[in-house]
């Protein structure tokens, strides 16, 4: 383990930072906090008084700060609303120093924001608006157009699908085909049945449940059935890499020929929300910073112990992990 330390604190000696080129469905997370204590008399529902609002990043902008905590230069693409939300969403990511410029704004869509009015600790009601038909091809074009420099300039491209509308299969094998020619490996976190539309990825990251739903099989409950299901998108994609995360028992990493399982390395479990994210990220920037698919995924896992002690979509630091690796050697 000191070995894999070793690395990882090399590639935060580095002079430069991986850069990471993010491209998903944008949203922000709108909650509204406040007291309830008593029933309306016009319906039998809460009465909520208001005490605070707060404004976060939701959907790929969770993947977003998790690289801007583990140290990466990010840019991130996509396609928002042209309205106020968007405004925030650009905002919120100036703020956290991530370069914006290919985010294209569509008056045709609304932003993607979920609101959710939370009283003490429950959530009363979510809030969604949204629209989730596949972006327009002239769109898709002129975010294509616009990825290209980026691409050169990245040292890997993560697509962080949420199944809103953006990943249609024109754009998303426009974007892989772009990758692939400039030499530039992309990994994906699916959502959906069409995985043929990731053809041509070098990684895709489902969990459990989306890798099922997608190779259309019963329920994965031995790693058997978990490499037959992989075989079922390995023909579909010829990604060369299915990591699928399992929860409270960690992650598999499957290629052609076999498989690796790392148990989880978390000894207690808060919430899981966002630990997907957390993955993607932490692989994603070791990848970047020349470790191998191995070692990334063995420090996404201690990654995901950290935010997984914590309530609500967590981030992790380098230096965390680090701690987190030698605590798990005393």
């Amino acid at each position: 383990m000191n070995n894999l330390k070793d690395k990882v604190q090399s590639i935060q000696a580095a002079a430069s930072k991986p850069a990471i080129l993010v491209i998903g469905d944008l949203m922000v997370d709108h909650y509204i906090w406040g007291d309830a204590t008593r029933l309306s008399p016009e319906a039998p529902v809460p009465i909520v008084n208001v005490k605070n609002e707060t404004t976060t990043l939701g959907g790929a902008g969770n993947v977003v700060q998790n690289l801007v905590s583990l140290g990466a230069k990010v840019i991130v693409a996509g396609v928002i609303g042209n309205d106020q939300a968007a405004g925030e969403l650009i905002k919120i990511l100036t703020d956290e120093g991530v370069e914006t410029d290919s985010i294209i704004k569509d008056s045709n869509r609304p932003t993607t924001v979920k609101t959710r009015v939370v009283v003490g600790s429950h959530q009363l009601v979510r809030v969604d608006r949204e629209v989730t038909d596949e972006v327009s091809e002239p769109i898709a074009n002129e975010l294509i157009s616009k990825l290209s420099s980026y691409i050169d300039n990245a040292d890997m491209v993560l697509l962080s699908d949420y199944n809103k509308g953006l990943f249609s299969p024109f754009l998303t094998q426009g974007i892989i085909r772009a990758a692939n020619a400039k030499g530039k490996k992309v990994i994906i976190d699916p959502k959906g049945l069409n995985y043929e539309k990731y053809k041509g990825a070098f990684i895709i990251k489902p969990n459990r449940k989306e890798l099922s739903e997608a190779a259309k099989t019963d329920k994965i409950n031995s790693i058997e059935s978990l490499q037959q299901a992989g075989k079922v998108i390995f023909e579909q994609t010829g990604t060369q890499y299915i990591v699928v995360t399992l929860s409270e028992e960690g992650m598999v990493i499957l290629n052609e020929e076999g498989y690796q399982s790392l148990p989880v390395k978390a000894t207690e479990v808060f919430d899981v929300t966002g630990a997907g994210d957390t993955v993607l990220a932490t692989m994603a920037y070791f990848m970047a910073g020349g470790l191998n698919i191995e070692d990334a995924c063995e420090l996404a896992n201690h990654a995901a112990a950290i935010v997984i002690r914590r309530v609500g979509s967590a981030t992790t630091t380098v230096d965390e992990i680090i701690e987190d690796i030698l605590k798990g050697e005393r």
